[in-house]
């Protein structure tokens, strides 16, 4: 039927909309209003296919955003021959891209984890499910390391993994709070610090 709407890209439009004002505004302060008016569509469209707010949430969760962080903090590095080159490189190219505006922002499952996990189950077990898949790939990576002789034997990868996610995390938050690219470098450059130790050391000459 001529001007009928695509149904598949109507829903991924509202996704795309809920996420983009979600991660401006929070998911709680999110205006339907603005979301309906990013997507350029209706109410009963939201309706159509959302059962209210937080079923339009929990699938941006699921969809969206899981694809924003792993696309930019996994995908990059996972076939990565050496994972401490890889890592750094990642780093030092998200703090040259940082853009104001992005580091008022932050890191959008940094910011509904805060915000949602103690009043939302189904959130916090969606926003757990993302940082354990992308802790899960790159302990991963360095246990590849490890085989191939560019990570310690000694170091526990799934460990590592974890403290190389919480600490960009909190990067991220903390140059968030105070708007500022040298505090997000200063922390850049301390993980950097962190990932050298887990390279073999040299042998002896």
């Amino acid at each position: 039927m001529p001007g009928r709407r695509d149904p598949t890209t109507t829903k991924q439009r509202l996704l795309q909309a809920v996420f983009r004002v979600s991660h401006r505004d929070g998911f709680r302060s999110a205006d339907l209003k603005a979301v309906l008016a990013r997507a350029g569509v209706t109410k009963g469209a939201l309706y159509h296919h959302f059962g209210g707010k937080t079923e339009l949430g929990c699938e941006m969760v699921d969809q969206v955003l899981r694809d924003w962080i792993l696309d930019r903090w996994l995908h990059p590095v996972e076939q990565a021959t050496n994972p401490i080159d890889a890592l750094i490189e990642l780093a030092r190219k998200a703090e040259q891209e940082v853009s104001p505006e992005r580091l008022a922002l932050g890191c959008p499952l940094n910011n509904l984890s805060q915000e949602m996990s103690t009043i939302n189950e189904g959130f916090r077990q969606r926003l757990s499910s993302i940082y354990q898949e992308w802790r899960d790939g790159l302990r991963v990576l360095l246990e590849r390391g490890q085989r191939n002789g560019t990570v310690r034997e000694d170091v526990d990868a799934a460990s590592a993994a974890t403290f190389i996610v919480a600490s960009w995390e909190g990067s991220i938050g903390l140059a968030k709070c105070e708007r500022s690219k040298d505090v997000l470098s200063a922390c850049r450059l301390g993980i950097e610090r962190y990932l050298e130790t887990l390279r073999p050391d040299p042998p002896p000459s």
